[in-house]
């Protein structure tokens, strides 16, 4: 499993590829990217950066003044973007783990192809596993539980299923080369709506 550390360490590298940073402009963008049900505080923020800073893969580029409170900015040095590189080309199971891929899918255009293709296929793989290993445990529960316990199981065999639907069609963009558009949440394969 990926260490929260090298997981904000790759954001922090490929935010910083869009240009320096000051600690509070990095924070905000990261919760964007974590999502709600992930908030990144300051006490892990700051740390990583100093950690990044040791390690030279950035560096302060300036340091201003808003509001009595120096800000530092930070940039991303040529260490630090073949960190970056060797981290989106890596394709093993800390690739697809729910921690760290929607990180890296959020990078993904600076990845090549047979990259992005090794790590979908493996988190959809990934994926197909937990979903046969819930659903039998549904089909065994079933009788079990009360309607709220089994409604939240369905729950979450149906957000399984419409991720690996969701693999599923951006593997196939990525073998066809075209792009993909944005399939709608409220829609089953047959296109049909659920509400």
């Amino acid at each position: 499993m990926a260490r929260r550390g090298e997981t904000i360490e790759l954001a922090v590298l490929g935010l910083l590829h869009e240009g320096p940073m000051h600690g509070y402009e990095l924070r905000k963008r990261l919760n964007l990217m974590l999502g709600w049900g992930r908030v990144l505080s300051y006490g892990s923020l700051y740390p990583t950066l100093k950690k990044m800073l040791r390690k030279q893969l950035i560096e302060e580029a300036a340091t201003t003044v808003v509001s009595r409170r120096p800000r530092i900015v930070y940039q991303i040095t040529d260490a630090g973007n073949a960190e970056f590189q060797r981290l989106m080309s890596e394709v093993g199971p800390t690739a697809w783990e729910d921690d760290t891929f929607d990180i890296r899918f959020a990078f993904f255009g600076r990845a090549d192809m047979e990259t992005r293709l090794r790590v979908l296929e493996g988190r959809r793989s990934r994926l197909q596993e937990r979903l046969e290993r819930v659903q039998k445990e549904l089909a065994m529960t079933q009788q079990e539980v009360d309607r709220y316990a089994a409604e939240l199981q369905r729950h979450g065999v149906e957000s399984v299923e419409r991720e690996v639907r969701w693999l599923s069609e951006l593997i196939n963009a990525e073998r066809t080369g075209s792009e993909t558009t944005r399939p709608d949440p409220n829609t089953t394969n047959t296109g049909q709506s659920q509400g």
